[in-house]
C-alpha cells in the first residue's frame, strides 16, 4: 500500500491520534494533494478509527481543491494558505473537531516553481490553527513518507496542547 521508504513514524503517530480522538471524543478528518490516499489510509488504519475517524478528501487537481475544498480560485495550491484552506474546508466538509491538510510538490520534479520536496502540512483543532513548510530531500517515496509524519506530527502536536502557540 505504501512507498517501501514509509517508516513507522507515520503509523505510531496515527495510533496516539486514535487514542486521543476517542478519550476527548473527538472526530478527524484529513484532506491530502500530493500524498494520493495515503494519509487517510494511515489513519484509517489506526485502532477504533470508524469511532473518530470521518474521511478524507484526495485533492490532487486544484481544480477539486477550489470546488471541493473551498480554497480561492487562482490561488496558488503550494502555499501556507492553500493548506490551512484544505484543512478548514475537510473539517467543514466533515463536520469535524480536527483535520489535518498536505499539499506540495511530491516530485520528480517541480511544480508551481517550487522544487520537489516542498510541502505544507496544516492542522487544526477546534479553532487552533498551526502550518508549517517543509522541504524533504530525497525520491517521491521518501517525500510522500516525510509528509504524512509530519502531518501526523503536527495534528498530534495540536490535540496534545492546550493552549498551542503560534495558532491563528
Amino acid at each position: 500500500m505504501f512507498p517501501q521508504t514509509y517508516d513507522t513514524a507515520a503509523p505510531e503517530a496515527a495510533e496516539k491520534i486514535s487514542r486521543l480522538s476517542q478519550d476527548r471524543g473527538l472526530t478527524v478528518a484529513a484532506a491530502e494533494s500530493l500524498t494520493g490516499g495515503t494519509l487517510a489510509a494511515c489513519l484509517a488504519a489506526a485502532p477504533g478509527s470508524s469511532d473518530w475517524f470521518a474521511g478524507g478528501v484526495v485533492s490532487y487537481q486544484t481544480r477539486t481543491k477550489c470546488e471541493v475544498l473551498n480554497l480561492p480560485e487562482g490561488q496558488p495550491v503550494i502555499t501556507e494558505a492553500a493548506a490551512l484552506a484544505m484543512c478548514q474546508g475537510v473539517a467543514e466538509l466533515m463536520r469535524c473537531d480536527a483535520a489535518v491538510a498536505v499539499t506540495g510538490a511530491g516530485g520528480p520534479g517541480p511544480q508551481e516553481g517550487h522544487p520537489a520536496g516542498t510541502v505544507w502540512v496544516a492542522a487544526q483543532v477546534g479553532e487552533h490553527r498551526r502550518a508549517r513548510l517543509h522541504h524533504f530531500p530525497g525520491d517521491t517515496g521518501a517525500i510522500l513518507a516525510r509528509t504524512r509524519q509530519h502531518a501526523l506530527e503536527l495534528l498530534l502536536t495540536l490535540m496534545t496542547t492546550d493552549n498551542p502557540e503560534g495558532t491563528s
